[in-house]
């Protein structure tokens, strides 16, 4: 085994190596070259090698999603390292482990005039959980093992990125046959509750729970068994409360309301205060649905409480007291204090939802092949025990009016909800789940991050289906003139582009549908072993799905 000759990259791979952050994506260059070697010469490292940064960055936010534990990207300096700005801000918000390790010229290179060079550190400081800038030289050895140490126990307890900024001089390809370094490892303090159920908020909270005949439970982003059955099963039984959740909350019961806006959107003034709690109780990450959200704030509760170990956001604007655990750890002990309230609050509700799903299902019965057809015939045909990957803007909210396979495990990068890297999640995602993983997505973001194909650790059993409405479909669903052709070039940003030479170029198998009868067919093994993985463009007309969305509120009424 060889070894880098530089100090610091001897520590960095070893600290690695004691804190098990084994995944390693590295985007090719010069300066990083001394954690290059340290990596790729050691077989205890997975080493993933991505040029395109921010495809990187996003594949290795996806491995992370899965294995609940740091992915170590490396850099070399310069832009290369800007280019994982997007995946850190969805890392920090969506409560991901990510290490960056950016190598970076020596402190007296810097703002100078030499080439590839910028002003690394502290860079990513509004969406980093931690800054760790190390400096070259034996003098600085306890400090930077102090702070590579630091950072890495930051993001694998507080879940979320980290930044490591590694400075080294040429020359940088020097190897030496033995570790040069015995770099401390500082144990992890994994104590992080400072829930006390004996203390008076909590207290007051369970007092104000047993006596309130209108509670809503509104669940965000939770990863699948995130909350055991038991107490889901437990909270449901309640006729004063109601749960809402979303597609990418994983919670299945008869009982609760998984289709947020076909339940709200078609409300009238007295509807929304029929459905106005007393009291709000949430966990899980961020919501998708706006409606909910402005409900909410219009109508609030008269207090809200939030369960979460990392954050707890004001989304109502009444949020009194932010619990900070796991829901798992709050439900242990609530479970065993709280009381069933007598009340006609769920059993109203439920009624709703069973005149809903009816609604549903005969507005589906009538309408032509378009976008919402199209999502109801994919969710139908999909198989069992799958890993589901959605992108963001049009695919996730069109997710969320249909009721998904309780074996599917639904995941969306809902952090910052941009439509940039999701296909690179769901190919890192993939690479480290033991399901088959489906990814759905609109042409407009397949087509931004098409470069996530251009990878080697693609599975071939991975499948992406395109809804291809021919631009950003979702802005005719919003208020304003769309008609002129203002709105056509910059905000549905019209296009004839297909994805068939995109597959030919990464090796895809390609099929299209442009309706309903080849669609059905096109899935027919579409799911099958192969060779190589595959690709399924379904073609929409993009003049009909607005309507088509927007009547449906109506007609469900």
């Amino acid at each position: 085994m060889k070894f880098s000759k530089k100090i610091l990259s001897q520590t960095v791979t070893q600290l690695c190596l004691a804190k098990k952050i084994d995944h390693i994506v590295i985007s090719p260059g010069s300066r990083n070259a001394p954690l290059t070697i340290g990596f790729t010469e050691n077989s205890a490292f997975k080493n993933f090698s991505i040029v395109d940064e921010r495809c990187a960055a996003f594949f290795a936010l996806g491995i992370a999603q899965q294995l609940n534990h740091p992915v170590a990207l490396v850099c070399t300096s310069g832009s290369a390292l800007l280019n994982y700005y997007p995946a850190i801000a969805e890392a920090y918000y969506s409560n991901i482990p990510l290490v960056i390790i950016s190598a970076d010229r020596p402190e007296h290179l810097v703002e100078i005039g030499d080439g590839q060079t910028i002003k690394q550190e502290g860079v990513f400081s509004n969406h980093i959980l931690y800054n760790a800038n190390c400096k070259e030289g034996e003098k600085y050895q306890d400090s930077n093992e102090n702070l590579i140490n630091t950072a890495f126990n930051i993001s694998i307890t507080k879940k979320g990125p980290v930044h490591i900024n590694v400075p080294f001089s040429e020359p940088l390809y020097e190897t030496v046959a033995s570790q040069m370094v015995q770099p401390v490892h500082i144990n992890l303090d994994q104590t992080h509750s400072n829930f006390d159920p004996l203390s008076h908020v909590y207290m007051d909270f369970v007092e104000q729970w047993n006596v309130a005949s209108r509670k809503m439970i509104l669940v965000g982003v939770l990863a699948p068994n995130s909350l055991e059955q038991k107490y889901l099963d437990s909270l449901v039984q309640d006729e004063s409360v109601i749960i809402l959740t979303e597609t990418t909350s994983n919670l299945h019961h008869e009982h609760i309301f998984p289709a947020i806006d076909q339940l709200i959107a078609p409300l009238d003034e007295d509807g929304f205060k029929n459905l106005k709690p007393d009291l709000l109780l949430t966990f899980g990450g961020l919501i998708v649905s706006k409606k909910i959200k402005a409900f909410l704030r219009k109508y609030a509760p008269k207090d809200h409480y939030h369960i979460d170990p990392y954050k707890g956001y004001d989304t109502f604007f009444k949020l009194k007291y932010h619990f900070d655990t796991d829901v798992n750890s709050f439900m242990t002990q609530f479970i065993s204090n709280i009381k069933q309230v007598k009340s006609t609050y769920r059993n109203f509700w439920l009624n709703t939802k069973t005149h809903r799903l009816m609604g549903h299902k005969r507005y589906l019965e009538h309408i032509p092949f378009s976008d919402f057809s199209v999502f109801n015939t994919l969710f139908k045909e999909a198989p069992k025990n799958i890993q589901l990957q959605l992108a963001n803007s049009a695919t996730i909210r069109y997710a969320q009016l249909f009721g998904l396979h309780a074996s599917f495990d639904v995941f969306c990068n809902r952090g910052t909800s941009g439509i940039d890297g999701s296909t690179s999640t769901a190919i890192g995602a993939a690479h480290a789940s033991s399901k088959q993983t489906v990814f759905i997505t609109g042409d407009l973001s397949f087509f931004y991050d098409s470069n996530a194909l251009w990878n080697n650790y693609i599975r071939k059993d991975f499948r992406i289906i395109i809804v291809n409405n021919s631009g950003g479909g979702i802005f005719r669903i919003l208020p304003g003139n769309k008609d002129s052709d203002n709105f056509s070039k910059f905000f549905e940003t019209n296009h004839q582009l297909t994805a068939e030479k995109v597959a030919q170029l990464y090796g895809f198998e390609y099929r299209d549908a442009h309706s309903t009868e080849s669609l059905e067919s096109a899935l027919g093994d579409f799911y099958d072993e192969s060779s190589v993985p595959r690709i399924l463009e379904v073609f929409t007309p993009s003049n009909i799905n607005d309507r088509i969305l927007l009547e449906y509120f109506d007609f469900i009424r």
